[in-house]
């Protein structure tokens, strides 16, 4: 299942939830709900359902995901100029920005 979306993100537009990104979370939800059932953690009476929900759940945090990067991106490129005359690493501060915006917004990557 492909659900689209429009997201508007510094500049790029997500016109679809990539197709390996539908594949994780259904495997991802197919596993959780398998290993909540094996281990008798919860009783789910409707297990095309539950995997549903949880399959959602994991599609919206990727899409959260993809834009906090996508801002990191775009916070980069416009200090490019500084970056390019300090010569720093780029995936450095990538990842720095990535995980400053997270800490900020209560995002777990």
């Amino acid at each position: 299942m492909v659900r689209s979306l429009t997201l508007r993100v510094a500049g790029v537009y997500a016109e679809r939830v990539m197709p390996r990104h539908a594949a994780v979370a259904e495997r991802m939800a197919s596993a959780v709900v398998k290993r909540l059932t094996v281990r008798k953690i919860a009783e789910i009476k409707d297990e095309n359902t539950a995997r549903a929900a949880i399959r959602q759940v994991v599609l919206d945090n990727l899409a959260a995901e993809e834009q906090l990067d996508a801002e990191a991106r775009k916070l980069l490129l416009d200090h490019a100029k500084q970056i390019k005359d300090s010569a720093a690493d780029y995936r450095q501060l990538l990842g720095k920005v990535r995980e400053k915006l997270a800490r900020e917004r209560g995002f777990v990557l």
